[in-house]
């Protein structure tokens, strides 16, 4: 793995301040990055609670491309998206 790469991992998990994390994000990332990445998180909500992705792609005027990965990840066994969203969202679901 790349070392620059590696060293922004750390960075961002050695972050646990939510006011300190909100405020790398945004000077790491332009106001369009941080608007696509909540709504990869968003559509990755969508489609854990069930919604069908043709209402997801509606919803958020995307196309189906970008649902079918997000998909393809809450596939996965070992997604830690899914995971985190289970652990976020389950009991709120009644999953």
């Amino acid at each position: 793995m790349d070392t620059n790469y590696e060293d922004l991992i750390k960075i961002f998990a050695s972050t646990t301040d939510v006011k300190d994390m909100q405020k790398l994000l945004e000077e790491m990332l332009t106001p369009n990055e941080l608007k696509d990445l909540l709504l990869r998180w968003n559509l990755m909500k969508d489609l854990y609670k069930g919604l069908p992705q043709r209402e997801i792609a509606a919803s958020y005027g995307i196309s189906l491309c970008k649902i079918t990965r997000g998909s393809k990840i809450l596939k996965q066994k070992e997604s830690y998206c899914k995971k985190l969203l289970s652990d976020r969202y389950d009991d709120h679901l009644h999953i």
